[in-house]
C-alpha cells in the first residue's frame, strides 16, 4: 500500500478551504446552497461584484451603506438587453408602416421615404432631427393610454431582427441575475435609459423586475385634457429632455433626489459614462461596471469611434464586463 504524506495532505486541505473562503461566490454558494450569479463565469469581474455587496452591506463594517443609500442606476439599451438594432427605433418603424398605410402622402418626403423604402444608407446617416421626427410621429399626439395598448401590441408579437426571437429572449441574463441580487441584498435599482421613458416603463416590471415609477428616461410634454369625454394625458411633440451623456446625472437627481452608489452601463455610444462618473462622487463606496461588446459569436461585437467609454474605465478604474469571458451565458431563454 502507497504511504500517503499527511503533511502534503494537510497543505492541501488548507489551501482548498483558505481558497473557497477568499472567494465570495464559492463562500456564499457553501453558506445558501445557491450561486447568486450563475451565469457569470468565475472571474475577477464576478468576485468584485459580489465582494463590493458583500462589504457595503455587512452591518459593522467601514464600508456599510444604509439601505436607504443602497441605489443602483442601469442603462437599458446594451446593458440589459441588445442595441443591434435599438429596440425603441425598431418599434417607431413598425409605428410609421402604420401611419404610411393611413397617410401614404407622407412617403413622398424624407425621413418617411427612408423608411417606406427600407433606404438603409439613409437612416444610418440620419441626423437627430429626422430621428426625432420619426419618433414623435410614432408616439406623440396620443393619449398615455393610447400609447402603452401600442407598445404592448408590439411587444407581444415583434420579433427581434437578426435573431427572429421574442423582444424577452434578447435580454442577458447575468444582468437579470445581477439586479435580483443587488435586489435581494437591499438595493433599489433603477433604469436609466436614452430611450423613452413611457416606452420601458411598459415592460419594466415584467422584463427586469424593476417598478415603472424606477425607470428614468428621455421624456416629451404631456398636456392633460378633460373634455368631450376625455379624462387622460396627451403626449406631445415637444421633447422636454433627451437623457442621454451628462443629462443623465442630472435626470437622476431629479427623479431620485441621491447619487447612485453602483452605475452599470456599456461601451458603444459613449452615452453612459457621466452616470458612472457622477455615481463615482459618492460618499460611499461606489462601483462603477461597464459592458463592453467584444462576443461577435455569442452576441455582437462593436466599438466607439474615438474610444472614450473604455478610455474613461481605464482612466477612473472602472470595472469592465467582457461579456465573451465573464459571461456563461448570454441571453435569456425565456
Amino acid at each position: 500500500m502507497r504511504r500517503i504524506n499527511f503533511s502534503i495532505l494537510v497543505v492541501s486541505i488548507t489551501w482548498f478551504f483558505v481558497a473557497c473562503s477568499s472567494n465570495p461566490s464559492s463562500q456564499i454558494q457553501k453558506e445558501t446552497g445557491k450561486d447568486p450569479l450563475p451565469s457569470w463565469n468565475e472571474t475577477a469581474t464576478k468576485q468584485t461584484i459580489i465582494d463590493y455587496v458583500t462589504k457595503v452591506t455587512k452591518k459593522g463594517s467601514a464600508d456599510f451603506i444604509p439601505e436607504e443609500d443602497r441605489i443602483a442606476t442601469f442603462d437599458n439599451d446594451g446593458t440589459l438587453w441588445a442595441e443591434q438594432p435599438i429596440v425603441q427605433i425598431e418599434f417607431t418603424f413598425y409605428q410609421i408602416a402604420k401611419l404610411l398605410k393611413e397617410k401614404p402622402e407622407l412617403a413622398k418626403k424624407q425621413p418617411y421615404k427612408a423608411v417606406a423604402e427600407k433606404d438603409e444608407a439613409y437612416l444610418k446617416k440620419m441626423g437627430m432631427k429626422d430621428l426625432i421626427t420619426l419618433i414623435n410621429a410614432a408616439q406623440a399626439n396620443r393619449t398615455s393610454e393610447e400609447f402603452q395598448k401600442e407598445i404592448t401590441d408590439f411587444f407581444s408579437h415583434f420579433k427581434y431582427p437578426k435573431r427572429n426571437s421574442p423582444l424577452s429572449q434578447i435580454r442577458y441574463q447575468p444582468q437579470l441575475e445581477l439586479i435580483q441580487y443587488l435586489q435581494q441584498n437591499g438595493f433599489k435599482v433603477f433604469i436609466c435609459t436614452g430611450g423613452t421613458v413611457d416606452f420601458v416603463r411598459v415592460i419594466s416590471k415584467d422584463f427586469y423586475g424593476i417598478e415603472p415609477e424606477r425607470v428614468i428616461g428621455s421624456t416629451n410634454k404631456y398636456i392633460y385634457k378633460d373634455s368631450a369625454g376625455i379624462n387622460d394625458l396627451y403626449m406631445t411633440s415637444e421633447v422636454i429632455s433627451l437623457n442621454d451623456k451628462q443629462a443623465k446625472p442630472a435626470n437622476i437627481l431629479l427623479s431620485i433626489g441621491k447619487r447612485p452608489v453602483l452605475a452599470c452601463g456599456n461601451e458603444g455610444g459613449g452615452g453612459d459614462v457621466y452616470m458612472l462618473r457622477y455615481s463615482q462622487g459618492s460618499k460611499y463606496p461606489s462601483l462603477q461596471l461597464l459592458v463592453n461588446h467584444n462576443d461577435k459569436d455569442r452576441e455582437y461585437e462593436y466599438y466607439e469611434t474615438p474610444d472614450v467609454s473604455l478610455s474613461m474605465a481605464k482612466e477612473h478604474q472602472w470595472t469592465v464586463i467582457s461579456i465573451k469571458d465573464d459571461w456563461k451565458t448570454v441571453f435569456s431563454e425565456k
